[in-house]
C-alpha cells in the first residue's frame, strides 16, 4: 500500500535537483503554528540532508511565524522551502487558492473544508491524509501553583467563564487569567472540540489570545494567576496538569499515554496533500516525515512520534480479571487501533499501523502467537453486546496483521471496561472504541 522511502526518493531524485526559478519556491507549506513553528522546518531540513544538499539555513523572515529553509542541491542549485505557519485553517484555505502544496493541521478537516476542496480529491482518503506524529494538549499554569489535576468539566467551566477564581478550586486566591489560541489555532479547535464542545460551553470573551504557543507559554510562566493549553513542544516551564475525563483516571500527557491516544487531550498532526497534488517535493516530504528518521525528528522536536515500543503496565484498581493476567505477564505496545467514525473500518493511522506493529513483531520474532488483541467500546444498555462490538472490533484488526503474516494467541472484547474518555460525548465514545496489542 505504502511505497518504501528509499524507492520514492530514488524515483523522484531527478525532479527533487531540479530548481525552481530563482522567485520561486521548491515547496510551500502552509497552516499549522504547533507544527509550521520549528517540526516542519525541522523535518524540511533532514529530507534536504537526506537528499545530499548542503549549506542548509532555516531563516525567519520579516512576516511573524514564516519561515524560509533554504539550501543548494548537490550539483549547486538553490532550493527553497516557505512555511507559513498562522493556523491549521489557513493551510486548507491556501490549498483552495493554489498558494500552498501542502497543508499542516493540528487537528483533522472539517466536513466544509473538505467541501470546499473537493475538486482536489477526497483529503480524507488514506492517499491525501497523513498522521506525522503525536501531540497531547497540555493544560499548563504557573510552575509555582500547587493545582495537580482537573477534569474536563472543571476545564469547560474555568474557560467559559463559570469559575472565575482560585478559591472555587480549593486553593489559592485571586481570579483566573485565560490564556487562550487564537481561532485559527488548530490547537484551540482541539480544545474546543475536546472540553468546551463537549459541555456545551463557549470560550469567554475574557480570554487572551495568541497566535504562537510560545507566545503563550511564555504568558503564563509569568503569571501566577494564569492557566492556558498549549502544544507539548511549546509548555517552556510551565507547569503541566493531569486531566480526567468522564470516568478515566487523571492523566498527564506522557509520552506513552499520547502515544496511545489514551491521555483526554491527545490529538494527531497531519499533513494533507491533495491527491490531485503533482509536487514531487511535497510527496517526498510526506514520505519523510513517515520514515525511521522522520519519526525520530518528530520524537526530537518535542512531539511524541509513532514508533512502536513495548511497555510494561502496572497493575491498578478496577481492572477486570483478563486484563489483569496480560498485566501481570505481557507488555502493551504504545499504540491503539480506532477506526472510522461510524463503522468498523480501520482509520487512517491504523492502517500505517498495522504495518509498524507487523515490523516490531517481526524484528522481535512474535509473529505466531506471540500476541493478543483486547478490544473496548462505549457503553451499550446491553453489555453483551458492547462485549460483542469490541469483540469485532479486534477481529478487524486480526483480519488486516493476518495479511502481514501474525498469527494471534488470543482475541478479547472487554466492551466498556476502562474507560479512556466520558461516553457523554461523541468524541469521548469515539476514543473509547479501540483495540490494545499485548506481546508476550
Amino acid at each position: 500500500m505504502f511505497r518504501p522511502l528509499s524507492l520514492l526518493l530514488l524515483c523522484l531524485f531527478p525532479l527533487l535537483a531540479r530548481a525552481a526559478p530563482d522567485d520561486q519556491a521548491q515547496l510551500r507549506i502552509q497552516g499549522s503554528n504547533t507544527i509550521g513553528a520549528a517540526l516542519a522546518p525541522a523535518l524540511v531540513k533532514g529530507l534536504l540532508e537526506s537528499q545530499g544538499a548542503r549549506q542548509i539555513s532555516i531563516e525567519a523572515t520579516a512576516t511573524a511565524n514564516e519561515i524560509q529553509v533554504r539550501a543548494l542541491s548537490p550539483d549547486g542549485h538553490p532550493l527553497r522551502v516557505d512555511i507559513a505557519a498562522h493556523g491549521s485553517s489557513t493551510g486548507f484555505a491556501a490549498l483552495k487558492s493554489g498558494q500552498a502544496d501542502l497543508a499542516a493541521a493540528s487537528r483533522p478537516i472539517k466536513a466544509s473544508e473538505l467541501s470546499e476542496l473537493r475538486t482536489s480529491g477526497d483529503l480524507n482518503s488514506a492517499a491525501a491524509e497523513h498522521i506525522i506524529g503525536l501531540d497531547g494538549v497540555a493544560v499548563i499554569v504557573h510552575p509555582d501553583n500547587p493545582l495537580p489535576q482537573l477534569s474536563t468539566q472543571q476545564l469547560a467551566q474555568i474557560f467559559a467563564g463559570q469559575i472565575t477564581t482560585w478559591e472555587t478550586l480549593g486553593l489559592g486566591s485571586g481570579p483566573i487569567h485565560l490564556y487562550a489560541r487564537d481561532d485559527r489555532s488548530g490547537t484551540f479547535e482541539t480544545f474546543k472540540a475536546l472540553v468546551l464542545d463537549a459541555a456545551g460551553q463557549h470560550l469567554a470573551t475574557s480570554a487572551q489570545r495568541f497566535e504562537s504557543g510560545e507566545q503563550l507559554a511564555a504568558q503564563v510562566r509569568a503569571d501566577r494567576q494564569a492557566i492556558g493549553f498549549s502544544s507539548l513542544a511549546s509548555v517552556h516551564g510551565t507547569k503541566v496538569l493531569a486531566i480526567a475525563d468522564g470516568a478515566s483516571r487523571p492523566m498527564l500527557p506522557s509520552p506513552a499515554l499520547v502515544a496511545s491516544e489514551d491521555y483526554p487531550l491527545s490529538r494527531r498532526l497531519y499533513f494533507y496533500l491533495p491527491p490531485s497534488q503533482n509536487n514531487p517535493w511535497a510527496r517526498a516530504l510526506m514520505e519523510f516525515a513517515q520514515s525511521a528518521k522522520g519519526q525520530a525528528i518528530v520524537t526530537g522536536s518535542g512531539f511524541v512520534g509513532q514508533q512502536v515500543h513495548a511497555l510494561k503496565v502496572p497493575p491498578t484498581e478496577g481492572m477486570p480479571k483478563p486484563y489483569r493476567a496480560l498485566v501481570r505477564d505481557a507488555q502493551r505496545l504504545s499504540v491503539n487501533f480506532r477506526f472510522q467514525e461510524g463503522n468498523a473500518s480501520l482509520d487512517n493511522k491504523a492502517l500505517r499501523d498495522v504495518q509498524r506493529v507487523a515490523d516490531f513483531l517481526r524484528r522481535n520474532d512474535k509473529l505466531e502467537h506471540g500476541v493478543v488483541l483486547v478490544g473496548f467500546g462505549d457503553a451499550k444498555h446491553d453489555q453483551e453486546r458492547a462485549a460483542l462490538l469490541s469483540r469485532l472490533r479486534a477481529m478487524a484488526v486480526r483480519r488486516e496483521l493476518a495479511k502481514e503474516g501474525v498469527t494471534l494467541r488470543e482475541v478479547i472484547g472487554l466492551g466498556d471496561e476502562l474507560p479512556v474518555a466520558t461516553n457523554l460525548a461523541e468524541e469521548g465514545r469515539i476514543r473509547n472504541r479501540r483495540v490494545e496489542v499485548w506481546v508476550y
